[in-house]
């Protein structure tokens, strides 16, 4: 003896009551179909598949309230699908809307001249510093007050406790060496 399948109203009614089993009956029944039906709707098999899952949960949330006027669940479904995908083109066209309303930033500054400028003049100052090295710890710091740091000759004696001749007199003495260090190695490439 062969038991006649539920309907789908039926179905629906028991899942209303709280018959998950009931539910997923009907999703077993219907799914391809609505599938089948976002995909005409929007040309693409993920958005149909989204559309699929959105349109049984819109079903599964309003099975208490949702009466089924035929036996037929389908055309309410196919419905339900409908509208999820008019929703969601609504939704993308404003979101769209909305991303042209954004002023597009100016590109970015290509800072590739910059970070090789930095490391140039991180070479350049890293060979001064090895020849200043080789200068005389006086010289070496009158330099770097007067010419690096750009203190004055008058205040950097205050600071060194020598008089402004003695000052300029080493800062004259170190450009000449550093001068002379860097002609000479200039030769050598």
């Amino acid at each position: 003896m062969t038991s006649t399948p539920l309907t789908d109203r039926q179905l629906w009614n028991a899942a209303a009551a709280g018959d998950d089993n009931a539910f997923g009956a009907i999703f077993d029944r219907h799914a391809k179909a609505v599938y089948n039906h976002c995909f005409r709707l929007t040309g693409n098999w993920s958005s149909a598949d989204d559309a699929t899952s959105a349109t049984f949960l819109a079903a599964w949330r309003r099975r208490s309230a949702v009466t089924l006027v035929h036996d037929s669940a389908l055309p309410w479904l196919l419905t339900v699908a409908t509208n999820t995908v008019r929703d969601e083109r609504r939704s993308l066209r404003r979101r769209l809307s909305l991303l042209e309303r954004i002023p597009t930033p100016a590109p970015a500054p290509d800072h590739a001249d910059a970070v090789a400028e930095r490391l140039d003049d991180e070479q350049r100052m890293a060979e001064v510093l090895a020849a200043a090295r080789d200068l005389p710890p006086a010289e070496r710091e009158a330099l770097a007050l007067c010419v690096w740091s750009g203190v004055s000759y008058a205040d950097a004696a205050e600071v060194l406790g020598i008089a402004e001749v003695s000052v300029r007199s080493r800062v004259s003495r170190a450009k000449s060496r550093l001068a002379r260090t860097f002609s000479l190695s200039g030769r050598d490439r």
